[in-house]
């Protein structure tokens, strides 16, 4: 019923560029969005909310372009998706820049949170591309299929993601004082 709903809803802002009905999808789906949003970028709300805003307003221009070959939700998510590493790319023409700063950063807040694991901080230390699989499959809920859809990658590419990104997240978290008795 939901998937309906949304096809109703789009099919609304398309022939009838009804706002209120993509206002409707928006508030269905904004969460979602600026959770995963939020796990990517590893914590940060403000740089979560623009790319969210981002999405939605992509997804508002081309919703026309809406085919309902996936539910609208990959569709969205796909769009998210490809906003992130539109940001990842333009901030790689400035990392060496901000590296160095960034270290220090993360050290002072290292040496702050002392035995206490914070999940954005594992986080950062996995590839995009593992911690988009991760946090899809984990923290949004998403089958193997729905993420291959939404990063374009193959199911046996997101399998594998996932088992390195697990792998990893397992060993950062043991060597940082975590055994899994807690």
């Amino acid at each position: 019923m939901s998937q309906f709903n949304d096809i109703s809803l789009v099919a609304q802002v398309v022939v009838f560029h009804n706002t209120r009905a993509f206002d409707q999808l928006v508030k269905k789906y904004q969460s979602p969005i600026r959770r995963f949003f939020l796990n990517l970028t590893c914590g940060d709300s403000e740089l979560s909310d623009d790319l969210a805003q981002d999405a939605f307003i992509k997804a508002y221009t081309n919703i026309s372009s809406f085919k309902n070959l996936s539910s609208f939700s990959t569709w969205l998510y796909r769009i998210a998706y490809n906003v992130f590493y539109d940001y990842i790319r333009s901030r790689k023409e400035t990392a060496d820049l901000d590296a160095r700063e960034v270290d220090v950063i993360l050290q002072t807040e290292q040496e702050n949170i002392g035995q206490q694991m914070d999940i954005y901080q594992s986080l950062k230390m996995l590839k995009e591309t593992e911690r988009t699989c991760l946090t899809l499959f984990y923290m949004e809920d998403l089958g193997i299929d729905k993420i291959a859809g939404i990063t374009g990658l193959p199911t046996g590419t997101v399998k594998s993601h996932l088992a390195r990104g697990k792998d990893k997240l397992a060993i950062y978290l043991k060597q940082n004082g975590y055994d899994g008795n807690r």
